[in-house]
Order: structure tokens, then sequence, then C-alpha cells
């Protein structure tokens, strides 16, 4: 049985995903820009969508965390 979130803890985990958020952006405009190059390097594109990836999970798990659970 999970607890329910402080205020402090909520705004933590909602600055969190805010800064998961911006990196997550961040990643996706060098991965544009490093697909636009004509000799872009195949190894370092699959290594930024790999993190892209793994950002978005995070960011996933930390929204529910901050959802209540309710039981109906």
């Amino acid at each position: 049985m999970s607890r329910e979130l402080s205020d402090e803890e909520r705004a933590e985990l909602a600055g969190e995903v805010e800064r998961l958020r911006q990196e997550h952006r961040d990643l996706d405009a060098a991965i544009h820009a490093l697909m636009a190059v004509a000799a872009n390097d195949r190894l370092q594109l699959q290594r930024l969508k790999k993190r892209k990836l793994a950002l978005r999970d995070r960011i996933s798990f930390l929204e529910d965390t901050m959802t209540p659970d309710i039981i109906a």
C-alpha cells in the first residue's frame, strides 16, 4: 500500500519531471540536428534515441508516482 505524497515531495517530483522534459526536448533537438548533417553518426544517433526513450520512461514513472491511487 502506497502512502500519500507530501506537498514538498510532490513539488520535488514536479521539478524533476520538468527537468527531464527539458532534457528530452534538448535531446530531440540534438537528434534532429545530427540527422540533418549529411555524414551523421549512426551510433551517436542510436545512443541519443535510447537516452530519450529512457527519459520518457522515467517521466512516465514519476508522473504515475505523483498521481494518487484511487480505488473504485
